[in-house]
């Protein structure tokens, strides 16, 4: 599982299974935002039903599985976010980035685990496998 992340030092592809940075990397690959209507959205990912919201506020995640139509809370235990990304293969397997760590969660955020490098500070984050 390979992610591209955004930093203020540029695009890095990191290598979330085996938690090293693999180099420099080009911009993150186009993925549409979907339309959230939550108060205070930092970023929003998607893929199928799946909506993750990153809002400012403890914890900073709003997962929908049902398109928006219900929510739920998770990542009680995160810092402040910057970015998520969705796998589009597995909505289970979402990217959480805070300022300069990433978080990663395969079973569709209700457990997350750090991934070891810390980075520059962060502002975009991609699935690009």
């Amino acid at each position: 599982m390979i992610a591209a992340v955004e930093t203020v030092d540029g695009v890095l592809l990191v290598d979330v299974e085996e938690e090293t940075v693999l180099g420099a990397g080009a911009e993150l690959p186009a993925a549409p935002v979907p339309t959230v209507e939550l108060p205070r959205v930092v970023a929003a990912a998607r893929c199928g039903a799946t909506i993750v919201a990153l809002v400012e506020r403890r914890p900073p995640l709003a997962i929908s599985n049902d398109a928006g139509a219900t929510w739920r809370e998770a990542g009680g235990g995160l810092p402040a976010g910057f970015a998520v990304a969705v796998a589009e293969d597995d909505p289970d397997r979402m990217l959480f980035a805070a300022r300069n760590r990433l978080y990663v969660s395969t079973n569709g955020g209700v457990f997350w685990r750090s991934l070891a490098p810390e980075l520059p500070d962060i502002s975009g984050v991609a699935w690009l496998d």
